[in-house]
């Protein structure tokens, strides 16, 4: 598209001679520009979009227009009276340097070229004879016509050719930012294949080299460039009814660490699962990276890096930002928005989630959604073992955000069985850290958040001398540091239980506490595995055993889903028990038979309406909801709601 030199700029107003069609060709009248002129006035230009003029006028001061002829500037566009082509270069394209300002304008009706390249719209070979007529697109498009399930197959395809994940990631992306709706048709129709290479455990390879593969930008870096500012940098969003924010600081990426601006591929990916998982519409959705800074060397080094180059900002200066974007998001866009926060460090996650809990709509998926994830899996588990959540003991390796929330979400459905309170409940947690068991010998060196797990106890340094004195019926992996479920210690459990179950949840893959064949192998067969990152079925024995995932993508899409559907400006804690009991209740006898603990991703749309279903009626139930009234059937509202990906056809 041609660029402009000079003072130019969109005009909102267009000629009643042109506002629709140009009689020589009867195509939408695209833009009208509006260029300053030599003598101070300006002078108006209606095009096509495909750089014909269609009405070329002055301007005055005040909006209204007279004739071109009488003006003794020059056209703004001039035409080569022998050739009937474009005479000179008045717009110095071709000319351009460095040092010339130019002015970026825009079509504002997608048609021909313009809208191939828009991916809301565009369909590719799918455009019927019909569209390809009324949106000037023959001789764009070869002359076949496909639907959009062939173009599926041949994607698939294509992709499965691909031997490394990451170059399937920047497929699935490219294709993202080219054919939206074909990318959410083929993640949702393939979706047990594809959910690896758009999130977990691909996402983090992703997020590693994220300045070397960045090709477009996706969602918005907000860094401290921007303080004073934010405000108006969400107004630079073009979508302006989001109902989704996903945001991270990029301190404390899946297992990965501090991967600063390059957090972005998290935000990015979750909220395509919340679209097909959860069916919320893609132009609601908005990632968000605040870049504060990285304390990650390498980064710091890193030609390739995009963010800033300076250690992390932390304290006030952290803060102030923080609220500054909170602020700003609940004026924009209003009360009812959902803020995710996503791979926050420990100390930053618990402390926003605390602060903005009451005031904004926010949910935290790392200690919330993992931790209602977990807790489906051990009622699904339990129903076919036997036996109450009351009548176990946990043992966690790892005291941080996921290990610490998955607690108190257990703590709270032990308490909601039993009657008894909460304190009570948490006795039959325990939890180990870096230095050994958390024991109230501990108690003035914990963080705040550690606390309510020091438990009287001698202490206990290894993993499994803990397994052994404590005996617990459950073994949950939530430390980010992979081979730490070692042989002797899924000996250990074996020894103590029928049925060990053994939750290894961090990510990615290579972070796992354990695989599921090292699992499987030291408890004899006998282990209920799941981890967080997928692994493929093992032959033990002539027995097939297949794997869970404890992916918090059966919750987060759906628990949104229900959120928005409500109008619920809050979330509350048995939202998300609600959510545990929904996903558990799709658990068969036919999948745990398989060693599953969580139903199959096939049939997620149908889990996440449920999820959303549930979740909406507890909102109605607490008077959260602002949506009023109460659809009389919450499933069928939830499924209707959906966002579907297949092709709309064009007038």
């Amino acid at each position: 598209m041609m660029s402009l030199n000079g003072s130019s700029f969109l005009h909102p107003s267009v000629c009643k001679s042109c506002r629709t069609f140009d009689a020589a060709r009867r195509s939408p009248v695209a833009f009208v520009r509006v260029r300053s002129g030599p003598s101070g006035g300006r002078c108006r230009v209606a095009s096509d979009g495909n750089g014909r003029v269609l009405v070329d006028g002055a301007l005055d001061e005040d909006g209204s227009s007279s004739s071109s002829s009488s003006s003794s500037s020059p056209s703004v566009l001039e035409m080569d009276s022998k050739s009937g082509g474009p005479g000179p270069d008045v717009y110095g394209e071709d000319r351009a340097t460095e040092d010339q300002l130019v002015t970026p304008w825009a079509v504002s009706v997608a048609s021909g070229y313009n809208l191939l390249r828009d991916p809301h719209h565009n369909k590719a070979l799918s455009f019927s004879e019909k569209e390809r007529d009324a949106h000037y697109l023959r001789g764009l498009l070869p002359p076949v016509v496909v639907s959009q399930d062939l173009q599926v197959k041949k994607l698939m395809h294509s992709l499965r050719k691909y031997q490394v994940p990451l170059q399937k990631y920047m497929a699935m992306m490219d294709l993202q930012e080219t054919n939206e709706r074909l990318f959410y048709k083929l993640l949702i129709d393939h979706v047990e294949e594809l959910l690896p290479v758009v999130y977990t455990p691909t996402v983090g390879e992703a997020c590693q080299k994220y300045g070397s593969i960045f090709r477009r930008p996706q969602g918005l870096f907000i860094s401290l460039k921007e303080k004073g500012k934010i405000l108006e940098v969400l107004k630079n969003w073009p979508q302006r009814n989001i109902q989704v924010i996903v945001v991270t600081d990029g301190e404390r990426i899946l297992g990965l660490g501090d991967l600063g601006c390059q957090g972005m591929g998290i935000p990015v990916g979750k909220l395509s699962l919340y679209t097909a998982l959860g069916g919320v519409r893609p132009s609601a959705c908005l990632p968000v990276t605040i870049d504060v800074g990285t304390n990650n060397e390498n980064l710091l080094k890193d030609e390739f890096y995009i963010g800033l180059r300076q250690r992390r900002a932390t304290g006030e200066e952290y803060d102030e930002l923080l609220h500054e974007f909170m602020s700003a998001v609940k004026q924009i866009f209003g009360e009812k928005v959902l803020i995710q926060f996503e791979d926050f460090a420990n100390h930053n996650a618990f402390e926003l989630l605390e602060k903005y809990g009451t005031t904004h709509l926010v949910f935290n998926d790392d200690i919330q959604g993992t931790a209602s994830v977990v807790l489906a899996g051990l009622i699904a588990a339990l129903k076919f073992v036997g036996g109450t959540l009351a009548d176990q003991r946990f043992l966690f390796l790892g005291a941080g955000e996921a290990g610490t929330g998955i607690a108190e979400l257990m703590a709270l459905e032990i308490s909601k069985q039993t009657n008894v309170p909460v304190e009570e409940a948490r006795k039959k947690i325990w939890l180990v850290d870096s230095k050994g068991l958390i024991v109230n010998s501990r108690w003035e060196s914990l963080q705040q958040f550690k606390k309510p797990w020091a438990h009287v106890h001698e202490p206990i340094n290894e993993l499994v001398d803990a397994v052994k004195v404590i005996k617990p019926t459950v073994l949950i992996g939530t430390s980010g540091v992979g081979s730490t479920f070692t042989e002797d210690v899924v000996e250990a459990m074996a020894a103590l239980n029928e049925k060990p179950i053994i939750l290894s949840l961090s990510n990615p893959t290579s972070q796992s506490e354990c695989t599921a064949e090292e699992a499987y192998k030291w408890s004899q067969g006998r282990a209920i595995f799941a981890s967080g990152s997928p692994f493929a079925p093992v032959e033990y024995k002539g027995k097939t055993l297949v794997p869970g995932q404890a992916n918090n993508a059966y919750i987060f899409p759906g628990l949104g889903l229900g959120l928005i559907m409500s109008g619920a400006i809050r979330v509350h804690n048995d939202m998300l028990l609600a959510a545990s009991e929904a996903l558990a209740a799709q658990v068969t006898r036919e999948n745990f038979d398989k060693g599953l603990i969580f139903p199959p991703f096939t049939d997620i749309r149908k889990i996440s309406a449920q999820i959303a279903a549930d979740v909406a009626a507890k909102a109605y139930e607490l008077g959260l909801a602002t949506r009023l009234p109460q659809p009389k059937d919450l499933v069928k509202y939830a499924e209707s709601c959906m966002y579907s990906p297949t092709y709309r056809s064009y007038r």
